[in-house]
Protein backbone atom coordinates (compact mmCIF):
# COMPACT_ATOMS: atom_id res chain seq x y z
CA UNK A 1 0.00 0.00 0.00
CA UNK A 2 1.10 3.53 -0.64
CA UNK A 3 0.49 5.05 2.80
CA UNK A 4 1.09 3.87 6.33
CA UNK A 5 -0.27 7.04 7.93
CA UNK A 6 -3.23 9.29 7.26
CA UNK A 7 -2.63 13.02 7.15
CA UNK A 8 -5.24 15.73 7.28
CA UNK A 9 -2.66 18.31 6.31
CA UNK A 10 0.92 17.64 5.34
CA UNK A 11 1.74 21.16 6.48
CA UNK A 12 0.40 20.44 9.97
CA UNK A 13 2.33 17.19 10.19
CA UNK A 14 5.60 18.82 9.20
CA UNK A 15 5.09 21.85 11.40
CA UNK A 16 4.41 19.60 14.35
CA UNK A 17 7.42 17.45 13.59
CA UNK A 18 9.72 20.44 13.37
CA UNK A 19 8.30 22.02 16.54
CA UNK A 20 8.88 18.85 18.51
CA UNK A 21 12.55 18.67 17.53
CA UNK A 22 15.07 20.45 19.75
CA UNK A 23 16.32 23.66 18.16
CA UNK A 24 19.91 22.47 18.34
CA UNK A 25 19.19 19.51 16.07
CA UNK A 26 16.94 21.26 13.53
CA UNK A 27 18.08 20.72 9.96
CA UNK A 28 17.72 23.06 6.99
CA UNK A 29 14.57 22.28 5.02
CA UNK A 30 16.49 21.09 1.96
CA UNK A 31 18.20 18.42 4.08
CA UNK A 32 14.98 16.97 5.52
CA UNK A 33 14.62 13.31 4.52
CA UNK A 34 11.19 11.64 4.53
CA UNK A 35 9.67 8.49 2.99
CA UNK A 36 9.13 9.01 -0.73
CA UNK A 37 5.38 8.56 -0.27
CA UNK A 38 5.33 11.49 2.15
CA UNK A 39 7.51 13.58 -0.16
CA UNK A 40 5.08 12.94 -2.98
CA UNK A 41 2.14 14.02 -0.84
CA UNK A 42 3.94 17.25 0.00
CA UNK A 43 4.68 17.93 -3.69
CA UNK A 44 1.12 17.09 -4.75
CA UNK A 45 -0.34 19.33 -2.05
CA UNK A 46 1.85 22.19 -3.22
CA UNK A 47 0.88 21.63 -6.86
CA UNK A 48 -2.82 21.54 -5.98
CA UNK A 49 -2.53 24.89 -4.20
CA UNK A 50 -0.51 26.50 -6.99
CA UNK A 51 -2.35 25.07 -9.96
CA UNK A 52 -0.97 25.52 -13.48
CA UNK A 53 -0.61 28.94 -15.09
CA UNK A 54 -1.77 28.19 -18.61
CA UNK A 55 -0.49 30.40 -21.41
CA UNK A 56 0.34 30.28 -25.10
CA UNK A 57 3.05 27.72 -25.81
CA UNK A 58 6.53 28.97 -26.75
CA UNK A 59 6.68 29.59 -30.48
CA UNK A 60 9.45 27.07 -31.11
CA UNK A 61 7.50 24.21 -29.50
CA UNK A 62 5.27 23.85 -32.57
CA UNK A 63 2.07 23.82 -30.51
CA UNK A 64 -0.25 26.49 -31.83
CA UNK A 65 -3.42 27.78 -30.15
CA UNK A 66 -5.75 26.59 -28.81
CA UNK A 67 -3.13 24.33 -27.20
CA UNK A 68 -1.86 25.93 -23.98
CA UNK A 69 1.31 25.19 -22.04
CA UNK A 70 2.37 25.40 -18.41
CA UNK A 71 4.70 23.99 -15.79
CA UNK A 72 4.50 21.74 -12.75
CA UNK A 73 7.33 21.68 -10.21
CA UNK A 74 8.44 18.36 -8.71
CA UNK A 75 11.32 17.31 -6.44
CA UNK A 76 14.28 15.66 -8.08
CA UNK A 77 14.35 13.25 -5.11
CA UNK A 78 11.02 12.61 -3.40
CA UNK A 79 12.76 11.65 -0.20
CA UNK A 80 14.03 15.26 -0.09
CA UNK A 81 10.87 17.21 -0.98
CA UNK A 82 12.39 20.58 -0.02
CA UNK A 83 15.59 20.00 -1.97
CA UNK A 84 16.36 20.43 -5.67
CA UNK A 85 13.40 20.60 -8.05
CA UNK A 86 12.72 20.41 -11.78
CA UNK A 87 9.92 21.90 -13.84
CA UNK A 88 7.86 19.58 -16.01
CA UNK A 89 6.39 20.91 -19.25
CA UNK A 90 2.64 20.25 -19.53
CA UNK A 91 0.16 21.20 -22.25
CA UNK A 92 -3.55 20.86 -22.88
CA UNK A 93 -6.41 21.41 -25.27
CA UNK A 94 -9.72 21.91 -23.54
CA UNK A 95 -12.72 19.69 -24.22
CA UNK A 96 -15.01 20.54 -27.11
CA UNK A 97 -18.23 19.64 -25.30
CA UNK A 98 -20.50 21.44 -22.86
CA UNK A 99 -19.80 21.89 -19.18
CA UNK A 100 -22.23 19.05 -18.48
CA UNK A 101 -20.31 16.73 -20.82
CA UNK A 102 -16.88 17.44 -19.37
CA UNK A 103 -15.35 14.65 -17.26
CA UNK A 104 -11.94 16.13 -16.52
CA UNK A 105 -8.49 15.74 -18.01
CA UNK A 106 -7.17 12.73 -19.95
CA UNK A 107 -3.37 12.50 -19.52
CA UNK A 108 -1.26 10.67 -22.08
CA UNK A 109 2.15 9.03 -22.20
CA UNK A 110 3.40 7.67 -25.56
CA UNK A 111 6.12 5.40 -24.23
CA UNK A 112 9.85 5.24 -24.57
CA UNK A 113 11.04 5.70 -21.91
CA UNK A 114 11.97 9.05 -23.37
CA UNK A 115 8.90 9.92 -25.42
CA UNK A 116 7.24 13.33 -25.26
CA UNK A 117 3.48 13.49 -24.86
CA UNK A 118 3.17 17.15 -25.78
CA UNK A 119 1.63 16.46 -29.20
CA UNK A 120 -1.29 14.53 -27.73
CA UNK A 121 -3.57 17.59 -27.42
CA UNK A 122 -3.29 18.00 -31.21
CA UNK A 123 -5.53 14.94 -31.52
CA UNK A 124 -8.30 17.05 -30.04
CA UNK A 125 -7.63 20.20 -32.07
CA UNK A 126 -7.21 18.16 -35.26
CA UNK A 127 -10.83 17.03 -35.01
CA UNK A 128 -9.88 13.37 -35.50
CA UNK A 129 -13.05 11.34 -35.98
CA UNK A 130 -11.51 8.59 -33.87
CA UNK A 131 -11.30 10.86 -30.82
CA UNK A 132 -14.34 13.06 -31.43
CA UNK A 133 -16.50 11.59 -28.67
CA UNK A 134 -13.69 11.55 -26.13
CA UNK A 135 -12.73 15.13 -27.03
CA UNK A 136 -16.19 16.31 -26.04
CA UNK A 137 -15.72 14.89 -22.55
CA UNK A 138 -12.05 15.46 -21.72
CA UNK A 139 -9.29 18.01 -21.85
CA UNK A 140 -6.40 16.31 -23.64
CA UNK A 141 -3.23 16.74 -21.57
CA UNK A 142 0.33 15.86 -22.53
CA UNK A 143 3.62 16.25 -20.71
CA UNK A 144 7.34 15.78 -21.05
CA UNK A 145 8.43 13.33 -18.34
CA UNK A 146 11.40 14.21 -16.16
CA UNK A 147 14.57 14.39 -18.22
CA UNK A 148 12.67 14.59 -21.53
CA UNK A 149 12.46 17.49 -23.97
CA UNK A 150 11.55 20.64 -22.08
CA UNK A 151 11.50 18.99 -18.64
CA UNK A 152 15.12 19.35 -17.47
CA UNK A 153 16.46 17.29 -20.41
CA UNK A 154 19.31 14.93 -19.70
CA UNK A 155 22.12 13.90 -22.04
CA UNK A 156 24.68 11.10 -22.35
CA UNK A 157 26.57 12.08 -25.50
CA UNK A 158 27.10 15.02 -27.83
CA UNK A 159 24.03 14.94 -30.13
CA UNK A 160 26.04 15.31 -33.32
CA UNK A 161 28.27 12.42 -32.34
CA UNK A 162 25.21 10.38 -31.37
CA UNK A 163 23.69 10.59 -34.86
CA UNK A 164 26.94 10.53 -36.86
CA UNK A 165 27.13 7.67 -39.34
CA UNK A 166 28.05 5.08 -40.32
CA UNK A 167 28.10 3.18 -37.06
CA UNK A 168 29.70 -0.23 -36.63
CA UNK A 169 27.76 -3.27 -37.82
CA UNK A 170 25.70 -4.38 -34.80
CA UNK A 171 26.24 -8.05 -35.70
CA UNK A 172 29.72 -8.90 -34.39
CA UNK A 173 32.03 -10.80 -36.68
CA UNK A 174 34.50 -11.81 -33.98
CA UNK A 175 35.56 -11.22 -30.39
CA UNK A 176 37.30 -7.98 -31.32
CA UNK A 177 33.98 -6.55 -32.54
CA UNK A 178 32.35 -7.53 -29.25
CA UNK A 179 35.16 -5.94 -27.27
CA UNK A 180 34.79 -2.70 -29.23
CA UNK A 181 31.04 -2.60 -28.56
CA UNK A 182 31.61 -3.28 -24.87
CA UNK A 183 34.00 -0.34 -24.75
CA UNK A 184 31.44 1.94 -26.42
CA UNK A 185 28.74 0.83 -23.97
CA UNK A 186 30.92 1.58 -20.96
CA UNK A 187 31.85 4.97 -22.39
CA UNK A 188 28.19 5.75 -22.97
CA UNK A 189 27.30 4.87 -19.36
CA UNK A 190 30.15 7.07 -18.12
CA UNK A 191 28.92 9.87 -20.39
CA UNK A 192 25.47 9.70 -18.82
CA UNK A 193 27.01 10.31 -15.41
CA UNK A 194 29.29 13.07 -16.64
CA UNK A 195 26.70 14.99 -18.66
CA UNK A 196 23.67 14.45 -16.39
CA UNK A 197 25.16 14.20 -12.90
CA UNK A 198 24.54 11.60 -10.23
CA UNK A 199 21.85 13.61 -8.42
CA UNK A 200 19.52 13.54 -11.44
CA UNK A 201 20.63 10.26 -13.00
CA UNK A 202 19.95 8.29 -9.82
CA UNK A 203 16.37 9.60 -9.76
CA UNK A 204 15.48 8.70 -13.36
CA UNK A 205 13.07 5.89 -12.48
CA UNK A 206 9.59 4.83 -13.48
CA UNK A 207 8.48 5.10 -9.86
CA UNK A 208 9.53 8.75 -9.75
CA UNK A 209 7.82 9.45 -13.07
CA UNK A 210 4.65 7.90 -11.61
CA UNK A 211 4.99 10.23 -8.63
CA UNK A 212 5.45 13.12 -11.06
CA UNK A 213 2.27 12.03 -12.82
CA UNK A 214 0.37 12.24 -9.55
CA UNK A 215 1.74 15.72 -8.89
CA UNK A 216 0.55 16.75 -12.38
CA UNK A 217 -2.88 15.32 -11.56
CA UNK A 218 -2.97 17.47 -8.44
CA UNK A 219 -1.79 20.54 -10.36
CA UNK A 220 -4.63 20.05 -12.82
CA UNK A 221 -7.08 20.12 -9.92
CA UNK A 222 -8.18 16.54 -10.58
CA UNK A 223 -9.11 14.30 -7.66
CA UNK A 224 -8.57 11.17 -9.73
CA UNK A 225 -6.55 10.39 -12.82
CA UNK A 226 -7.80 9.59 -16.31
CA UNK A 227 -4.89 8.08 -18.19
CA UNK A 228 -3.95 6.62 -21.56
CA UNK A 229 -0.52 4.98 -21.81
CA UNK A 230 1.03 3.25 -24.80
CA UNK A 231 4.10 0.98 -24.84
CA UNK A 232 6.35 2.00 -21.92
CA UNK A 233 3.41 4.22 -20.94
CA UNK A 234 1.62 1.01 -19.94
CA UNK A 235 4.34 0.22 -17.41
CA UNK A 236 4.20 3.79 -16.13
CA UNK A 237 0.44 3.40 -15.76
CA UNK A 238 0.78 0.03 -14.04
CA UNK A 239 3.29 1.45 -11.55
CA UNK A 240 1.02 4.44 -10.94
CA UNK A 241 -1.95 2.13 -10.35
CA UNK A 242 0.12 0.15 -7.83
CA UNK A 243 1.32 3.24 -5.95
CA UNK A 244 -1.87 5.32 -6.14
CA UNK A 245 -4.81 2.92 -6.61
CA UNK A 246 -7.41 5.27 -5.12
CA UNK A 247 -6.28 8.10 -7.39
CA UNK A 248 -7.29 6.25 -10.58
CA UNK A 249 -10.61 7.03 -12.28
CA UNK A 250 -10.15 5.58 -15.78
CA UNK A 251 -7.00 3.95 -17.15
CA UNK A 252 -6.31 2.48 -20.58
CA UNK A 253 -3.02 0.71 -21.25
CA UNK A 254 -2.25 -0.12 -24.88
CA UNK A 255 0.54 -2.49 -26.05
CA UNK A 256 1.72 -3.71 -22.71
CA UNK A 257 5.15 -4.05 -21.15
CA UNK A 258 5.39 -7.23 -19.07
CA UNK A 259 5.48 -5.81 -15.52
CA UNK A 260 6.77 -8.88 -13.67
CA UNK A 261 9.75 -7.88 -11.57
CA UNK A 262 11.96 -10.56 -13.09
CA UNK A 263 11.17 -9.18 -16.54
CA UNK A 264 12.16 -5.56 -15.86
CA UNK A 265 14.16 -4.89 -17.97
CA UNK A 266 16.73 -7.46 -19.11
CA UNK A 267 14.35 -10.31 -19.88
CA UNK A 268 11.83 -8.02 -21.56
CA UNK A 269 14.47 -7.00 -24.06
CA UNK A 270 15.39 -10.62 -24.81
CA UNK A 271 11.72 -11.46 -25.36
CA UNK A 272 11.45 -8.47 -27.66
CA UNK A 273 14.08 -9.97 -29.97
CA UNK A 274 11.92 -13.05 -30.50
CA UNK A 275 8.77 -11.03 -31.18
CA UNK A 276 10.52 -8.71 -33.63
CA UNK A 277 11.63 -11.68 -35.70
CA UNK A 278 8.05 -12.86 -35.95
CA UNK A 279 6.73 -9.52 -37.08
CA UNK A 280 9.66 -9.05 -39.48
CA UNK A 281 8.58 -12.32 -41.08
CA UNK A 282 5.00 -11.03 -41.34
CA UNK A 283 6.24 -7.99 -43.24
CA UNK A 284 8.40 -10.06 -45.58
CA UNK A 285 5.39 -12.21 -46.48
CA UNK A 286 3.41 -9.03 -47.19
CA UNK A 287 6.18 -7.62 -49.40
CA UNK A 288 6.35 -10.91 -51.30
CA UNK A 289 2.59 -10.81 -51.87
CA UNK A 290 3.08 -7.49 -53.68
CA UNK A 291 6.07 -8.48 -55.78
CA UNK A 292 4.34 -6.94 -58.79
CA UNK A 293 4.73 -3.60 -57.00
CA UNK A 294 8.07 -3.89 -55.18
CA UNK A 295 9.99 -6.54 -57.17
CA UNK A 296 11.83 -7.78 -54.08
CA UNK A 297 10.89 -11.46 -54.25
CA UNK A 298 7.84 -13.66 -54.57
CA UNK A 299 8.38 -15.48 -51.28
CA UNK A 300 9.40 -14.38 -47.80
CA UNK A 301 12.61 -16.39 -48.19
CA UNK A 302 13.50 -14.46 -51.32
CA UNK A 303 12.83 -11.14 -49.58
CA UNK A 304 15.03 -12.23 -46.65
CA UNK A 305 17.83 -13.19 -49.04
CA UNK A 306 17.54 -9.77 -50.67
CA UNK A 307 17.77 -8.17 -47.23
CA UNK A 308 20.94 -10.08 -46.40
CA UNK A 309 22.44 -8.96 -49.71
CA UNK A 310 21.59 -5.35 -48.87
CA UNK A 311 23.18 -5.64 -45.42
CA UNK A 312 26.31 -7.19 -46.86
CA UNK A 313 26.63 -4.47 -49.49
CA UNK A 314 26.19 -1.73 -46.89
CA UNK A 315 28.80 -3.35 -44.66
CA UNK A 316 31.31 -3.61 -47.50
CA UNK A 317 30.74 0.03 -48.50
CA UNK A 318 28.23 2.26 -46.68
CA UNK A 319 25.55 3.43 -49.06
CA UNK A 320 26.06 7.08 -49.87
CA UNK A 321 28.95 6.97 -47.42
CA UNK A 322 26.59 7.05 -44.42
CA UNK A 323 24.17 4.11 -44.50
CA UNK A 324 25.77 0.98 -43.09
CA UNK A 325 24.08 -2.07 -41.52
CA UNK A 326 23.29 -0.16 -38.30
CA UNK A 327 21.55 2.67 -40.17
CA UNK A 328 19.69 0.17 -42.35
CA UNK A 329 18.35 -1.57 -39.27
CA UNK A 330 17.32 1.76 -37.73
CA UNK A 331 15.12 2.41 -40.76
CA UNK A 332 13.88 -1.10 -41.55
CA UNK A 333 12.80 -1.86 -37.98
CA UNK A 334 9.96 0.62 -38.52
CA UNK A 335 8.20 -2.15 -40.47
CA UNK A 336 7.87 -4.65 -37.60
CA UNK A 337 6.96 -1.80 -35.24
CA UNK A 338 4.05 -0.34 -37.23
CA UNK A 339 2.25 -1.78 -40.21
CA UNK A 340 1.38 1.80 -41.22
CA UNK A 341 5.02 2.00 -42.38
CA UNK A 342 5.00 -1.24 -44.41
CA UNK A 343 4.44 0.43 -47.76
CA UNK A 344 6.87 3.27 -47.00
CA UNK A 345 9.76 0.98 -46.07
CA UNK A 346 9.13 -1.38 -48.98
CA UNK A 347 8.81 1.55 -51.36
CA UNK A 348 12.15 3.06 -50.34
CA UNK A 349 13.86 -0.30 -50.66
CA UNK A 350 12.29 -0.94 -54.05
CA UNK A 351 13.40 2.45 -55.38
CA UNK A 352 16.93 1.78 -54.15
CA UNK A 353 17.03 -1.57 -55.93
CA UNK A 354 15.83 0.20 -59.07
CA UNK A 355 18.81 2.57 -58.87
CA UNK A 356 17.58 5.42 -56.65
CA UNK A 357 20.35 5.40 -54.03
CA UNK A 358 19.34 8.80 -52.67
CA UNK A 359 15.94 7.47 -51.59
CA UNK A 360 17.62 5.14 -49.12
CA UNK A 361 20.18 7.72 -47.98
CA UNK A 362 17.40 10.23 -47.28
CA UNK A 363 15.35 7.68 -45.37
CA UNK A 364 18.07 5.93 -43.36
CA UNK A 365 20.98 8.36 -43.18
CA UNK A 366 21.41 11.09 -40.58
CA UNK A 367 20.65 14.74 -41.23
CA UNK A 368 23.61 16.45 -39.62
CA UNK A 369 22.09 19.88 -40.30
CA UNK A 370 19.05 19.13 -38.11
CA UNK A 371 20.64 20.09 -34.80
CA UNK A 372 17.30 20.34 -32.99
CA UNK A 373 16.14 16.96 -34.21
CA UNK A 374 19.48 15.38 -33.38
CA UNK A 375 19.32 16.79 -29.86
CA UNK A 376 15.83 15.33 -29.47
CA UNK A 377 17.04 11.92 -30.66
CA UNK A 378 20.02 11.93 -28.33
CA UNK A 379 17.87 13.04 -25.40
CA UNK A 380 15.31 10.30 -26.09
CA UNK A 381 18.01 7.64 -26.11
CA UNK A 382 19.56 9.07 -22.94
CA UNK A 383 16.25 8.90 -21.07
CA UNK A 384 15.52 5.42 -22.38
CA UNK A 385 18.88 4.24 -21.09
CA UNK A 386 18.72 6.13 -17.81
CA UNK A 387 15.28 4.85 -16.84
CA UNK A 388 15.75 1.23 -17.85
CA UNK A 389 19.21 1.05 -16.30
CA UNK A 390 18.19 2.73 -13.03
CA UNK A 391 14.83 0.99 -12.65
CA UNK A 392 16.25 -2.46 -11.97
CA UNK A 393 19.29 -4.65 -11.45
CA UNK A 394 20.95 -5.79 -14.68
CA UNK A 395 23.43 -8.62 -15.18
CA UNK A 396 27.00 -7.40 -14.80
CA UNK A 397 28.60 -10.54 -16.25
CA UNK A 398 29.57 -10.16 -19.90
CA UNK A 399 29.58 -13.94 -20.13
CA UNK A 400 25.84 -13.97 -19.47
CA UNK A 401 25.13 -11.25 -22.03
CA UNK A 402 27.26 -13.03 -24.60
CA UNK A 403 25.70 -16.44 -23.94
CA UNK A 404 22.10 -15.19 -24.02
CA UNK A 405 22.43 -13.03 -27.11
CA UNK A 406 24.52 -15.51 -29.07
CA UNK A 407 21.84 -18.15 -28.50
CA UNK A 408 19.04 -15.78 -29.51
CA UNK A 409 20.89 -14.51 -32.58
CA UNK A 410 21.11 -18.04 -33.95
CA UNK A 411 17.32 -18.14 -34.32
CA UNK A 412 16.19 -14.51 -34.18
CA UNK A 413 18.91 -12.47 -35.88
CA UNK A 414 16.96 -9.41 -37.02
CA UNK A 415 17.23 -7.33 -33.82
CA UNK A 416 19.16 -9.36 -31.25
CA UNK A 417 22.66 -7.88 -31.28
CA UNK A 418 21.49 -4.34 -31.96
CA UNK A 419 19.21 -4.57 -28.93
CA UNK A 420 22.03 -6.00 -26.82
CA UNK A 421 24.39 -3.11 -27.56
CA UNK A 422 21.61 -0.58 -26.94
CA UNK A 423 21.13 -1.92 -23.43
CA UNK A 424 24.67 -2.94 -22.54
CA UNK A 425 25.42 0.37 -20.72
CA UNK A 426 23.19 -1.04 -17.97
CA UNK A 427 25.87 -3.66 -17.22
CA UNK A 428 28.26 -0.94 -16.01
CA UNK A 429 25.70 1.61 -14.83
CA UNK A 430 27.38 4.24 -12.64
CA UNK A 431 24.55 4.91 -10.15
CA UNK A 432 22.66 2.56 -7.84
CA UNK A 433 20.09 0.41 -9.59
CA UNK A 434 16.68 0.11 -7.92
CA UNK A 435 14.23 -2.73 -7.39
CA UNK A 436 11.16 -2.61 -9.65
CA UNK A 437 7.79 -1.78 -8.14
CA UNK A 438 5.68 -4.85 -7.38
CA UNK A 439 2.87 -4.20 -9.86
CA UNK A 440 -0.52 -5.45 -8.70
CA UNK A 441 -3.94 -4.09 -7.82
CA UNK A 442 -4.71 -2.79 -4.36
CA UNK A 443 -7.99 -1.88 -2.71
CA UNK A 444 -9.74 0.99 -4.44
CA UNK A 445 -8.33 0.46 -7.94
CA UNK A 446 -11.15 0.55 -10.51
CA UNK A 447 -11.26 -1.66 -13.58
CA UNK A 448 -8.44 -0.99 -16.04
CA UNK A 449 -8.87 -1.49 -19.79
CA UNK A 450 -6.00 -3.36 -21.47
CA UNK A 451 -5.63 -3.37 -25.26
CA UNK A 452 -3.10 -5.54 -27.09
CA UNK A 453 -2.42 -7.07 -30.50
CA UNK A 454 -1.24 -10.66 -30.59
CA UNK A 455 1.77 -10.10 -32.85
CA UNK A 456 3.16 -6.90 -31.34
CA UNK A 457 6.95 -6.87 -31.76
CA UNK A 458 7.95 -4.25 -29.18
CA UNK A 459 5.74 -5.49 -26.34
CA UNK A 460 4.91 -9.19 -26.80
CA UNK A 461 1.40 -10.40 -26.04
CA UNK A 462 2.41 -12.24 -22.88
CA UNK A 463 2.93 -8.86 -21.21
CA UNK A 464 -0.77 -8.04 -21.55
CA UNK A 465 -1.70 -11.42 -20.07
CA UNK A 466 0.68 -10.86 -17.15
CA UNK A 467 -0.69 -7.40 -16.35
CA UNK A 468 -4.27 -8.61 -16.75
CA UNK A 469 -3.62 -11.28 -14.15
CA UNK A 470 -2.14 -8.76 -11.74
CA UNK A 471 -4.92 -6.14 -11.94
CA UNK A 472 -8.13 -7.51 -10.48
CA UNK A 473 -11.21 -6.40 -12.37
CA UNK A 474 -9.28 -5.43 -15.51
CA UNK A 475 -10.54 -6.34 -18.98
CA UNK A 476 -8.40 -7.36 -21.94
CA UNK A 477 -9.26 -6.53 -25.54
CA UNK A 478 -7.15 -8.67 -27.86
CA UNK A 479 -6.67 -7.66 -31.47
CA UNK A 480 -6.08 -11.05 -33.03
CA UNK A 481 -3.71 -11.62 -35.96
CA UNK A 482 -2.46 -8.03 -35.88
CA UNK A 483 0.85 -6.63 -34.72
CA UNK A 484 0.98 -2.88 -34.85
CA UNK A 485 2.52 -1.33 -31.76
CA UNK A 486 -0.16 0.96 -30.41
CA UNK A 487 -3.76 -0.06 -31.13
CA UNK A 488 -6.06 2.62 -29.75
CA UNK A 489 -5.15 5.17 -32.42
CA UNK A 490 -5.97 2.79 -35.28
CA UNK A 491 -9.34 2.35 -36.95
CA UNK A 492 -10.90 -0.86 -35.67
CA UNK A 493 -14.57 -0.35 -34.68
CA UNK A 494 -14.54 -3.39 -32.39
CA UNK A 495 -11.87 -1.66 -30.30
CA UNK A 496 -12.75 2.00 -30.88
CA UNK A 497 -16.32 1.58 -29.65
CA UNK A 498 -15.16 -0.06 -26.43
CA UNK A 499 -12.53 2.61 -25.79
CA UNK A 500 -15.24 5.24 -26.17
CA UNK A 501 -17.65 3.36 -23.90
CA UNK A 502 -15.03 3.03 -21.19
CA UNK A 503 -13.87 6.64 -21.29
CA UNK A 504 -17.35 8.11 -21.58
CA UNK A 505 -19.27 5.93 -19.12
CA UNK A 506 -16.77 3.60 -17.44
CA UNK A 507 -18.29 0.61 -19.19
CA UNK A 508 -16.26 -2.60 -19.34
CA UNK A 509 -17.42 -5.80 -21.00
CA UNK A 510 -18.48 -8.59 -18.67
CA UNK A 511 -15.72 -10.73 -20.15
CA UNK A 512 -12.54 -10.23 -22.13
CA UNK A 513 -13.03 -9.53 -25.82
CA UNK A 514 -11.25 -10.77 -28.94
CA UNK A 515 -11.45 -8.47 -31.96
CA UNK A 516 -10.39 -9.13 -35.52
CA UNK A 517 -7.43 -7.22 -36.97
CA UNK A 518 -7.60 -3.71 -38.36
CA UNK A 519 -7.30 -3.37 -42.12
CA UNK A 520 -4.09 -4.74 -43.63
CA UNK A 521 -2.08 -2.07 -45.46
CA UNK A 522 -2.06 -1.95 -49.24
CA UNK A 523 0.57 -0.27 -51.43
CA UNK A 524 -0.14 3.34 -52.31
CA UNK A 525 -1.46 3.83 -55.81
CA UNK A 526 1.14 5.16 -58.24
Amino acid sequence: MRRTIVLVSTGVLLAGAFAAAPAATARPAHEVVVPESVGEMIAADSAARQGIDWAACPADWGLAAPVQCGWVTVPVDYSRPFGATVKLAVDRATSTGTAEQRQGALIYNPGGPGGSGLRFPLRLTGASALWKNTAAAYDFVGFDPRGVGHSAPISCEDPQEFVAAPKADPVPGDEADKLAQRKLAREYADGCLERTGAAMLSQMTTANTARDLDVIRAGLGEQRLNYLGVSYGTYLGAVYASLFPTHVRRMIVDSVVNPARDQIWYQNNLDQDVAFEGRWNDWQKWVASYDSVYHLGTTAAQVEARWEQLRAAAKAQPIGGVVGPSELLGFFQNAPYYDSTWATVAGVWSRYEAGDTQALVDAAGPDMSDTKGNATAENGNAVYTAVECTDAKWPTSWQRWDRDNTALDARYPFLTWSNAWLNLPCATWPVRQQHPVDVRSHRGLPGVLIVQSTRDAATPYDGALELHGRLAGSRLITEKDAGSHGVTNLVNPCINSRVDAYLLSGTLDAQDVVCGPHATPVPAAK
